[in-house]
């Protein structure tokens, strides 16, 4: 079985409020990964699989744009 990277992208410009997990942790698909708050509102970002967690490419209060890239899991 070979391993693969999927990209984990936010839907929306808005800032990282919290980072849910770590490197290194394994997550069930559907998990939140990291919440986003845009105009008062938060926003999570889920695991669209179940995996490991490769990288964490943004951290708490970072801006991010419509389709960045914040994470990498192993699935």
């Amino acid at each position: 079985m070979t391993l693969a990277e999927l990209k984990v992208l936010s839907d929306l410009n808005a800032k990282v409020w919290k980072v849910e997990v770590a490197v290194g942790d394994s997550v069930d698909a559907e998990a939140t990964l990291i919440v986003l708050e845009s105009m008062k509102t938060e926003i999570p970002i889920d695991a669209p699989k179940a995996g490991k967690v490769l990288a964490i490419l943004v951290k708490e209060e970072d801006p991010v744009e419509e389709g960045q890239v914040v994470a990498i899991l192993e699935v």
